[in-house]
């Protein structure tokens, strides 16, 4: 090429470099794209120890809770610890206490709430005493027994009853065990009916549904849920003070046997008074 024909093909040159910087970088084939990396997926712990997120464990995900449940873990401890022994790893039982496979939430609820479970030491009748566990362990146990299967009765939901109807309830089906005053009553072989003095509405409610120990139960065909929110009134009515405007109520055994305590000790006083007289006169 001579120096003539070199100018303007320099010239052309450098206008094409100019307009090509002017025209920005060339696009990249999607071949040739750089691969994105990928978001960091681990979630700090305490400790500045690092761990793998959990997928879906983000806002609005659908993933299933962790299969660790506090409340059933606790149940399932505390059966294993206080009660296992006699009825069994899984409640089926054993030599020392029945089963418990189907005995439905009202009955475990109530044993425990009245103190009667779990025992210091067998026996026939376990009294009603303050109870071994507070009221969310006891809910715990009740649970982890239900896991067990079967159904039996719920707890029940006790609301205000009308007393009048309540107490024709109560002497009609309580009374003959219980005494007319709820104070209890000696049965056959050494066994006892309770008294009803320390009961609470829901565990009037659940002995009527459940029937522990001797005590016949009473399902809905015989004694509508209105009726039992009757009986558990009135219950209560027979727990409270009015009835011992007197004075001492002797355990309300009734109107004869407190008259015949006021007359031994009228009589005693008599008694004395008339020695202390004869004494003083003597002199």
């Amino acid at each position: 090429m001579t120096g003539t024909e070199a100018g303007p093909a320099r010239r052309i040159g450098v206008i094409l470099a100019v307009l090509g910087l002017a025209a920005g970088p060339v696009p990249l084939s999607a071949s040739a794209a750089p691969t994105p990396v990928p978001p960091d997926t681990s979630a700090a712990v305490p400790g500045g120890l690092v761990s793998p997120a959990t997928p879906g464990a983000g806002p609005g995900s659908s993933a299933p809770p962790s299969a660790t449940d506090p409340a059933r873990s606790r149940g399932a401890d505390l059966f294993l610890r206080s009660c296992a022994s006699c009825h069994g790893p899984r409640g089926e039982g054993t030599q020392r206490g029945p089963s418990l496979v189907g005995v439905g939430p009202a009955s475990v609820d109530f044993q425990l709430s009245t103190g009667r479970m779990p025992l210091d030491q067998e026996a026939a009748q376990p009294p009603h005493r303050r109870p071994a566990f507070s009221a969310a362990d006891i809910q715990a146990i009740v649970g982890h027994v239900g896991s067990f299967g079967g159904g039996g009765p719920q707890i029940p939901t006790v609301g205000p009853g009308d007393l009048r109807e309540g107490r024709e309830l109560f002497l009609a089906h309580c009374a003959a065990c219980h005494s007319a005053a709820g104070v209890g009553a000696t049965l056959t072989n050494g066994l006892v009916a309770p008294s009803l003095d320390r009961s609470t509405p829901v565990q009037v409610a659940e002995a009527i549904r459940v029937g522990p120990g001797l005590m016949p139960a009473f399902p809905e065909s015989i004694l509508s849920p209105a009726q039992v929110d009757a009986v558990a009134s009135y219950v209560q009515h027979l727990r409270g003070d009015r009835l011992d405007r007197g004075g001492a109520s002797l355990g309300r055994l009734g109107p004869m046997t407190e008259g015949l305590v006021a007359w031994v000790v009228g009589l005693a006083l008599l008694v004395g008074v008339a020695r202390w007289l004869g004494s003083r006169a003597g002199r």
